[in-house]
C-alpha cells in the first residue's frame, strides 16, 4: 500500500468535508449527535461483539490490567456515550457565536468570531470510546476528523465510526467529517503527520512514547500532555476525615488513567494523625506506599522507602508516593519540580491558603477539597472531552467543543478609509 498516496487522499476528503461542516446548520449537527445516542443504545450487542474480539486478541497479547480496563466497553462505558451525545447536542453551538465586541474612535465595531479549527487527527491507544468523544465534539465545533485508533481496538473503533456515519447520513452532513484510518500500519501515521497542507492540528492521546514520537515527526501544532502526575497536598488544619475519603478515591477510583494521584504531601502538623490513617485505609485496598524518611515509620507495614524515581513517576497503578512537607510553600516546591502540568489538589479549611493554591499551583485544573478524578471534561460539564491539554496554547485543560474552535476577527464599518 502506497501510504502516503492513502494518507494523502484522506486528507484532502477532510479538508472538502471540513468546509462543509464550518457552514452546517445547528440543527443538522445536534441531529447527528441524538441519531448516534440512539444507534450507541440499540447496537450495544453489535458493539459488545465486535468489542470482545479485541479483548480477546488484547489478553493473548498478554496486555496488562490498566489498558485492558481503558480497551473494555461496558454497558456502562456505551451508556454515557450516549449520554454525551445528548449533552453535546443541548449546548448552545460554539461556530458563529460573538466573544466580544468594541467600538473604535473612528466607528468601527470590531470583534472577535468563533470558528472552527479545520481538520483535526486524533491519535490513541486503547480507549475506543475517544472515537465517539472525538467524532461528536468535532462535529459540534463543525471540524472534519481524521482518527487512528490503537490496533488493540480496530474492531471497536471500526465498529463505532460506522455508527457515527450512519448518524451523518440521516441529518444529511458528509460521511468524510469523521473519517477511520482504514489500516494498523504504523507507516500509515508516518504519513499522516506530514499532512500540514491538510490537517490543522494532532491531538495525541496514550503513553508518553507515543506523545513524543507524534511531536518529533508532525509537521503541524500538536496538543499534548505527556504524562498525568497528580498530587494532592494535606494542609496544616485541614479536615482530616474528608481528606482520607478524597484521597482514597483519587488514587483507588481508578488507579490507570491520568487524572488518578500519583503523589501525595501532607503538612509536618499533620503526620502524625493522617499518615496512620492512609496507610490503614490505601494500605488496606492494596496501595503499596513509597515513603520519604519521614512519612515511612507512620504508614504501617504496607510502606517502603521511596527510590530516586518515586518522585514524578505516574504509576499507573496501585503505588503513591508520600512525602511530610514544613510548609505549603515546600509542597508547591515539590509540585513545580516533579508534577506534569495535570491536577492538583489542596485540603484545606483556610480561605486564603486555598487561594493561594489555585493561583499558584501550575496546572491544568487545580482543585480545592475534591477528587483530581475531576479532571475529565465530562465531569466538568464539558459533556466529553477530545483530550486534556497540559501545553497552555492554545488550550489547557480539557477540550470540549468550545475549545476545538478558534477566533478570527470580524469588522463592521461605514466607508471607514485608514488615513
Amino acid at each position: 500500500m502506497d501510504f502516503h498516496k492513502e494518507m494523502t487522499a484522506l486528507g484532502q476528503r477532510a479538508k472538502a468535508a471540513a468546509r462543509v461542516m464550518a457552514g452546517a446548520d445547528t440543527r443538522a449537527k445536534d441531529a447527528a449527535l441524538l441519531a448516534l445516542a440512539g444507534l450507541l443504545e440499540a447496537e450495544g450487542a453489535t458493539i459488545a461483539a465486535a468489542n470482545a474480539r479485541d479483548l480477546e486478541a488484547a489478553q493473548a497479547a498478554g496486555m496488562d490490567a490498566p489498558r485492558l480496563d481503558r480497551l473494555r466497553l461496558t454497558d456502562k462505558v456505551v451508556a454515557a456515550m450516549a449520554q454525551a451525545c445528548r449533552e453535546i447536542a443541548a449546548q448552545n453551538d460554539p461556530v458563529g457565536g460573538i466573544d466580544s465586541m468594541w467600538r473604535r474612535p473612528n466607528g468601527l465595531l470590531v470583534g472577535r468570531m468563533r470558528i472552527p479549527l479545520g481538520v483535526i487527527a486524533m491519535i490513541y491507544e486503547s480507549r475506543p470510546n475517544v472515537t465517539v468523544d472525538s467524532g461528536v465534539l468535532c462535529l459540534k465545533a463543525g471540524n472534519a476528523v481524521i482518527l487512528r485508533g490503537g490496533s488493540e481496538a480496530f474492531h471497536s473503533n471500526q465498529c463505532l465510526a460506522g455508527l457515527i456515519h450512519r448518524a451523518l447520513a440521516g441529518a444529511g452532513l458528509p460521511a468524510d467529517a469523521v473519517q477511520l484510518v482504514p489500516t494498523t500500519d504504523r507507516a500509515a501515521v508516518s504519513a499522516m503527520l506530514k499532512l500540514d497542507q491538510y490537517i490543522d492540528v494532532i491531538i495525541p492521546r496514550g503513553g508518553e512514547g507515543l506523545i513524543r514520537a507524534v511531536v518529533a515527526e508532525a509537521t503541524m501544532p500538536v496538543l499534548k500532555h505527556y504524562k498525568g502526575v497528580c498530587h494532592a497536598y494535606v494542609d496544616a488544619g485541614a479536615d482530616l476525615e474528608q481528606a482520607l475519603e478524597v484521597v482514597f478515591n483519587a488514587k483507588v477510583q481508578r488507579p490507570g488513567v491520568c487524572n488518578a494521584l500519583e503523589g501525595l504531601l501532607v503538612h509536618a502538623a499533620e503526620a502524625a494523625a493522617f499518615l496512620p490513617l492512609v496507610g490503614a485505609r490505601l494500605g488496606g485496598a492494596g496501595v503499596e506506599l513509597r515513603a520519604c524518611p519521614r512519612a515511612l515509620p507512620l504508614l504501617g507495614a504496607t510502606a517502603t522507602p521511596a527510590g530516586p524515581g518515586d518522585f514524578g513517576q505516574e504509576f499507573h497503578a496501585l503505588i503513591l508516593a508520600v512525602r511530610v512537607v514544613d510548609s505549603m510553600a515546600q509542597a508547591l516546591d515539590h509540585i513545580a519540580e516533579y508534577g506534569s502540568n495535570h491536577t492538583e489538589i489542596i485540603l484545606t479549611r483556610d480561605h486564603g491558603r486555598a487561594m493561594r493554591f489555585l493561583r499558584e499551583a501550575d496546572a491544568s485544573m487545580v482543585a480545592v477539597n475534591a477528587s483530581s478524578r475531576f479532571n475529565d471534561g465530562g465531569e466538568l460539564g464539558l459533556g466529553a472531552e477530545i483530550g486534556i491539554s497540559t501545553s497552555k496554547l492554545h488550550s489547557y485543560g480539557p477540550m470540549g467543543a468550545l475549545e476545538l474552535t478558534s477566533t478570527k476577527f470580524v469588522v463592521f464599518g461605514d466607508g471607514q478609509v485608514r488615513g
